[in-house]
Protein backbone atom coordinates (compact mmCIF):
# COMPACT_ATOMS: atom_id res chain seq x y z
CA UNK A 1 0.00 0.00 0.00
CA UNK A 2 3.08 2.32 -0.05
CA UNK A 3 2.07 3.78 -3.43
CA UNK A 4 -1.28 4.86 -1.95
CA UNK A 5 0.45 6.52 1.01
CA UNK A 6 2.85 8.28 -1.33
CA UNK A 7 0.02 9.54 -3.53
CA UNK A 8 -1.81 10.80 -0.46
CA UNK A 9 1.31 12.65 0.70
CA UNK A 10 1.41 14.41 -2.67
CA UNK A 11 -2.26 15.36 -2.40
CA UNK A 12 -1.72 16.63 1.14
CA UNK A 13 1.20 18.72 -0.13
CA UNK A 14 -1.07 20.29 -2.76
CA UNK A 15 -3.68 21.08 -0.13
CA UNK A 16 -1.09 22.73 2.13
CA UNK A 17 0.10 24.99 -0.71
CA UNK A 18 -3.12 25.92 -2.52
CA UNK A 19 -2.48 29.64 -1.99
CA UNK A 20 1.08 29.38 -3.35
CA UNK A 21 2.70 28.57 -6.67
CA UNK A 22 2.72 24.77 -6.80
CA UNK A 23 5.68 23.08 -8.43
CA UNK A 24 4.80 19.65 -9.84
CA UNK A 25 8.29 18.31 -9.18
CA UNK A 26 7.86 19.11 -5.49
CA UNK A 27 4.43 17.47 -5.50
CA UNK A 28 5.76 14.31 -7.14
CA UNK A 29 8.72 14.11 -4.76
CA UNK A 30 6.28 13.51 -1.90
CA UNK A 31 5.44 10.15 -3.49
CA UNK A 32 9.06 9.45 -4.52
CA UNK A 33 8.27 9.47 -8.22
CA UNK A 34 9.00 11.58 -11.27
CA UNK A 35 6.71 14.46 -12.11
CA UNK A 36 5.63 12.80 -15.37
CA UNK A 37 4.81 9.48 -13.69
CA UNK A 38 2.89 11.18 -10.89
CA UNK A 39 0.78 13.25 -13.27
CA UNK A 40 -0.06 10.24 -15.47
CA UNK A 41 -0.98 8.01 -12.53
CA UNK A 42 -3.03 10.80 -10.94
CA UNK A 43 -5.05 11.41 -14.11
CA UNK A 44 -5.63 7.70 -14.74
CA UNK A 45 -6.87 7.04 -11.21
CA UNK A 46 -8.82 10.26 -10.71
CA UNK A 47 -10.14 11.01 -14.19
CA UNK A 48 -8.83 14.61 -14.20
CA UNK A 49 -5.42 16.27 -14.31
CA UNK A 50 -3.42 17.63 -11.40
CA UNK A 51 -3.99 21.12 -12.78
CA UNK A 52 -7.76 20.59 -12.87
CA UNK A 53 -7.71 19.37 -9.27
CA UNK A 54 -5.75 22.41 -8.10
CA UNK A 55 -7.96 24.84 -10.06
CA UNK A 56 -11.22 23.27 -8.84
CA UNK A 57 -10.06 23.19 -5.21
CA UNK A 58 -9.02 26.84 -5.35
CA UNK A 59 -12.29 27.97 -6.92
CA UNK A 60 -14.28 25.89 -4.44
CA UNK A 61 -12.49 27.49 -1.49
CA UNK A 62 -12.77 30.93 -3.09
CA UNK A 63 -16.54 30.53 -3.28
CA UNK A 64 -16.70 29.57 0.40
CA UNK A 65 -14.70 32.65 1.40
CA UNK A 66 -16.80 35.02 -0.67
CA UNK A 67 -20.02 33.50 0.67
CA UNK A 68 -18.82 34.22 4.21
CA UNK A 69 -19.31 37.88 3.32
CA UNK A 70 -16.14 39.50 4.63
CA UNK A 71 -13.54 39.02 1.87
CA UNK A 72 -13.08 41.35 -1.09
CA UNK A 73 -13.18 39.83 -4.58
CA UNK A 74 -9.75 41.25 -5.49
CA UNK A 75 -8.18 39.83 -2.33
CA UNK A 76 -9.62 36.36 -2.92
CA UNK A 77 -8.54 36.45 -6.57
CA UNK A 78 -4.94 37.25 -5.64
CA UNK A 79 -4.93 34.72 -2.82
CA UNK A 80 -5.75 31.87 -5.18
CA UNK A 81 -3.30 32.82 -7.90
CA UNK A 82 -5.32 34.99 -10.31
CA UNK A 83 -3.49 38.05 -11.60
CA UNK A 84 -6.60 40.13 -12.27
CA UNK A 85 -10.24 40.30 -11.16
CA UNK A 86 -11.30 39.68 -14.76
CA UNK A 87 -9.44 36.37 -15.11
CA UNK A 88 -10.74 35.31 -11.71
CA UNK A 89 -14.32 36.26 -12.61
CA UNK A 90 -14.14 34.27 -15.86
CA UNK A 91 -12.82 31.12 -14.13
CA UNK A 92 -15.21 31.55 -11.21
CA UNK A 93 -18.27 31.80 -13.46
CA UNK A 94 -17.20 28.78 -15.49
CA UNK A 95 -16.92 26.73 -12.29
CA UNK A 96 -19.78 28.08 -10.16
CA UNK A 97 -22.11 29.41 -12.86
CA UNK A 98 -22.24 32.90 -11.39
CA UNK A 99 -19.90 35.88 -11.02
CA UNK A 100 -17.98 36.51 -7.78
CA UNK A 101 -19.80 39.82 -7.34
CA UNK A 102 -23.14 37.98 -7.28
CA UNK A 103 -21.98 35.82 -4.37
CA UNK A 104 -21.44 38.93 -2.28
CA UNK A 105 -25.17 39.67 -2.55
CA UNK A 106 -25.97 36.46 -0.69
CA UNK A 107 -28.29 33.55 -1.35
CA UNK A 108 -26.37 32.19 -4.34
CA UNK A 109 -25.91 28.50 -5.12
CA UNK A 110 -22.26 27.49 -5.24
CA UNK A 111 -20.43 24.32 -6.21
CA UNK A 112 -18.13 22.45 -3.87
CA UNK A 113 -15.15 20.35 -4.95
CA UNK A 114 -13.93 18.32 -1.98
CA UNK A 115 -10.31 17.41 -1.26
CA UNK A 116 -9.13 13.96 -2.25
CA UNK A 117 -8.66 11.37 0.47
CA UNK A 118 -7.47 7.97 -0.70
CA UNK A 119 -8.83 4.93 1.09
CA UNK A 120 -6.69 1.87 1.61
CA UNK A 121 -8.55 -1.23 0.49
CA UNK A 122 -7.74 -4.82 -0.38
CA UNK A 123 -6.19 -4.97 -3.85
CA UNK A 124 -4.62 -7.51 -6.15
CA UNK A 125 -5.64 -11.01 -7.03
CA UNK A 126 -6.23 -9.86 -10.61
CA UNK A 127 -4.98 -11.87 -13.57
CA UNK A 128 -3.41 -9.63 -16.20
CA UNK A 129 -1.89 -10.85 -19.45
CA UNK A 130 1.09 -8.75 -20.50
CA UNK A 131 4.43 -8.82 -22.25
CA UNK A 132 7.43 -6.52 -22.10
CA UNK A 133 8.98 -5.58 -25.42
CA UNK A 134 11.97 -3.48 -26.41
CA UNK A 135 11.00 -1.40 -29.43
CA UNK A 136 13.75 0.15 -31.55
CA UNK A 137 13.23 3.66 -32.85
CA UNK A 138 10.06 3.84 -34.95
CA UNK A 139 9.11 6.36 -37.62
CA UNK A 140 5.32 6.51 -37.79
CA UNK A 141 3.23 8.41 -40.33
CA UNK A 142 -0.16 9.87 -39.55
CA UNK A 143 -2.30 12.85 -38.60
CA UNK A 144 -3.27 14.34 -35.28
CA UNK A 145 -6.03 16.07 -33.36
CA UNK A 146 -5.58 17.90 -30.08
CA UNK A 147 -8.01 16.48 -27.53
CA UNK A 148 -9.11 18.08 -24.27
CA UNK A 149 -9.25 16.42 -20.86
CA UNK A 150 -7.36 13.23 -20.06
CA UNK A 151 -6.78 10.24 -22.39
CA UNK A 152 -9.10 7.98 -20.41
CA UNK A 153 -12.82 7.72 -19.87
CA UNK A 154 -15.91 9.04 -21.57
CA UNK A 155 -14.46 12.32 -22.90
CA UNK A 156 -11.66 10.47 -24.70
CA UNK A 157 -14.12 7.94 -26.02
CA UNK A 158 -16.34 10.65 -27.54
CA UNK A 159 -13.47 12.61 -29.11
CA UNK A 160 -11.74 9.53 -30.46
CA UNK A 161 -14.98 8.16 -31.87
CA UNK A 162 -15.67 11.43 -33.67
CA UNK A 163 -12.18 11.46 -35.17
CA UNK A 164 -12.55 7.89 -36.41
CA UNK A 165 -15.91 8.72 -38.03
CA UNK A 166 -14.89 11.95 -39.75
CA UNK A 167 -11.43 11.12 -41.15
CA UNK A 168 -12.12 7.91 -43.06
CA UNK A 169 -10.29 9.00 -46.22
CA UNK A 170 -7.07 9.59 -44.29
CA UNK A 171 -7.40 6.21 -42.59
CA UNK A 172 -8.00 4.45 -45.92
CA UNK A 173 -4.96 6.11 -47.50
CA UNK A 174 -2.71 5.05 -44.63
CA UNK A 175 -4.15 1.55 -44.62
CA UNK A 176 -3.54 1.31 -48.33
CA UNK A 177 0.07 2.42 -47.91
CA UNK A 178 0.49 -0.01 -45.04
CA UNK A 179 -1.11 -2.75 -47.12
CA UNK A 180 1.98 -2.76 -49.30
CA UNK A 181 3.66 -4.36 -46.28
CA UNK A 182 0.89 -6.92 -45.94
CA UNK A 183 -0.77 -5.43 -42.84
CA UNK A 184 -4.38 -4.28 -43.20
CA UNK A 185 -5.92 -5.77 -40.07
CA UNK A 186 -4.81 -3.29 -37.42
CA UNK A 187 -5.06 0.40 -36.59
CA UNK A 188 -2.47 2.16 -34.47
CA UNK A 189 -3.05 5.29 -32.40
CA UNK A 190 -0.54 7.31 -30.42
CA UNK A 191 -0.98 9.61 -27.43
CA UNK A 192 1.67 12.20 -26.59
CA UNK A 193 2.27 15.74 -25.28
CA UNK A 194 -0.02 15.17 -22.30
CA UNK A 195 -0.53 18.30 -20.19
CA UNK A 196 -3.17 20.13 -18.18
CA UNK A 197 -4.43 21.55 -21.50
CA UNK A 198 -5.10 18.14 -23.06
CA UNK A 199 -3.02 15.92 -25.31
CA UNK A 200 -2.21 15.12 -28.94
CA UNK A 201 -3.91 12.06 -30.40
CA UNK A 202 -2.43 10.59 -33.59
CA UNK A 203 -3.81 8.04 -36.00
CA UNK A 204 -0.62 6.47 -37.36
CA UNK A 205 0.82 3.68 -39.46
CA UNK A 206 4.30 2.22 -39.58
CA UNK A 207 5.12 2.37 -43.29
CA UNK A 208 8.02 0.94 -45.22
CA UNK A 209 10.63 3.58 -46.05
CA UNK A 210 9.67 3.54 -49.76
CA UNK A 211 5.99 4.34 -49.05
CA UNK A 212 6.92 6.94 -46.44
CA UNK A 213 9.50 8.70 -48.62
CA UNK A 214 7.29 8.75 -51.74
CA UNK A 215 3.99 9.72 -50.13
CA UNK A 216 4.09 13.14 -51.79
CA UNK A 217 5.77 12.01 -55.01
CA UNK A 218 3.15 12.53 -57.72
CA UNK A 219 5.09 10.35 -60.15
CA UNK A 220 4.63 7.44 -57.73
CA UNK A 221 1.18 8.11 -56.25
CA UNK A 222 -0.46 9.50 -59.40
CA UNK A 223 -2.22 11.93 -57.09
CA UNK A 224 -1.45 15.64 -56.98
CA UNK A 225 -2.94 16.73 -53.67
CA UNK A 226 -1.51 14.34 -51.06
CA UNK A 227 0.02 17.19 -49.02
CA UNK A 228 -3.45 18.51 -48.33
CA UNK A 229 -4.15 15.50 -46.10
CA UNK A 230 -1.69 16.86 -43.53
CA UNK A 231 0.25 13.68 -42.85
CA UNK A 232 3.39 14.00 -40.77
CA UNK A 233 6.14 11.69 -39.59
CA UNK A 234 6.56 11.10 -35.88
CA UNK A 235 9.81 9.64 -34.58
CA UNK A 236 9.31 7.49 -31.48
CA UNK A 237 12.67 6.88 -29.74
CA UNK A 238 13.77 3.42 -28.64
CA UNK A 239 11.59 2.48 -25.70
CA UNK A 240 10.60 -0.35 -23.38
CA UNK A 241 6.85 -1.03 -23.41
CA UNK A 242 4.60 -3.11 -21.21
CA UNK A 243 1.88 -4.40 -23.52
CA UNK A 244 -1.53 -5.29 -22.06
CA UNK A 245 -4.46 -6.80 -23.91
CA UNK A 246 -8.09 -5.86 -23.34
CA UNK A 247 -10.97 -8.27 -23.42
CA UNK A 248 -12.68 -8.52 -26.79
CA UNK A 249 -13.99 -5.22 -28.12
CA UNK A 250 -16.92 -5.79 -30.51
CA UNK A 251 -17.13 -2.13 -31.53
CA UNK A 252 -14.37 0.07 -32.97
CA UNK A 253 -14.03 2.42 -30.01
CA UNK A 254 -14.72 1.51 -26.42
CA UNK A 255 -13.61 2.64 -23.00
CA UNK A 256 -10.64 0.85 -21.51
CA UNK A 257 -10.12 2.99 -18.39
CA UNK A 258 -10.48 0.07 -15.99
CA UNK A 259 -7.51 -1.86 -17.32
CA UNK A 260 -5.37 1.30 -17.14
CA UNK A 261 -6.36 1.75 -13.49
CA UNK A 262 -5.37 -1.84 -12.77
CA UNK A 263 -2.03 -1.31 -14.50
CA UNK A 264 -1.08 1.78 -12.48
CA UNK A 265 -2.56 0.69 -9.15
CA UNK A 266 -1.48 -2.95 -9.18
CA UNK A 267 1.00 -3.92 -11.88
CA UNK A 268 3.35 -0.91 -11.86
CA UNK A 269 4.00 -0.79 -8.09
CA UNK A 270 4.17 -4.59 -7.80
CA UNK A 271 6.87 -4.73 -10.50
CA UNK A 272 8.74 -1.54 -9.53
CA UNK A 273 8.11 0.32 -12.80
CA UNK A 274 7.20 3.93 -13.55
CA UNK A 275 5.50 5.39 -16.61
CA UNK A 276 8.19 6.79 -18.90
CA UNK A 277 7.98 10.19 -20.55
CA UNK A 278 7.28 8.73 -23.98
CA UNK A 279 4.26 8.24 -26.27
CA UNK A 280 1.61 5.71 -25.31
CA UNK A 281 0.37 3.51 -28.15
CA UNK A 282 -2.91 1.66 -28.71
CA UNK A 283 -3.20 -1.03 -31.36
CA UNK A 284 -6.68 -2.03 -32.51
CA UNK A 285 -6.92 -5.57 -33.90
CA UNK A 286 -9.82 -5.97 -36.29
CA UNK A 287 -11.52 -9.06 -37.64
CA UNK A 288 -14.22 -9.36 -40.34
CA UNK A 289 -17.73 -8.27 -39.37
CA UNK A 290 -18.84 -11.85 -38.84
CA UNK A 291 -16.04 -12.25 -36.27
CA UNK A 292 -16.42 -8.96 -34.41
CA UNK A 293 -16.43 -10.71 -31.07
CA UNK A 294 -12.71 -11.49 -31.58
CA UNK A 295 -11.65 -7.83 -31.77
CA UNK A 296 -9.30 -6.58 -29.06
CA UNK A 297 -7.03 -3.65 -28.21
CA UNK A 298 -3.41 -3.65 -27.09
CA UNK A 299 -2.25 -0.90 -24.73
CA UNK A 300 1.46 -0.15 -25.05
CA UNK A 301 2.52 1.69 -21.89
CA UNK A 302 6.07 3.13 -21.91
CA UNK A 303 7.90 2.10 -18.74
CA UNK A 304 11.19 2.57 -16.90
CA UNK A 305 12.56 0.68 -13.91
CA UNK A 306 12.35 2.68 -10.68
Amino acid sequence: MDWIKGLQRSIDYIEAHLTETIDYESVASQSFSSSYHFQRVFSILCGFTVGEYIRNRRLSLAGTELAAGNAKVIDVALKYGYESPDSFAKAFKKFHGILPSEVKKGGSNLKSFSRLVLKISLEGGTLMDYKIIEKPQMILTGYKEHFTGVPYGEERKIQEGELFKTTRAKQWLLRGARGASGDTGTDMCLITNISDDGYDFYYVAELESYERENMYNTAVTGFEYMKEFGFENITVPKQTYAVFTTENQPYPVDDYSDIRKQIVSEWLPANNFEIANAPEISVYHWFPKNEREKRFIEIWLPIIQK
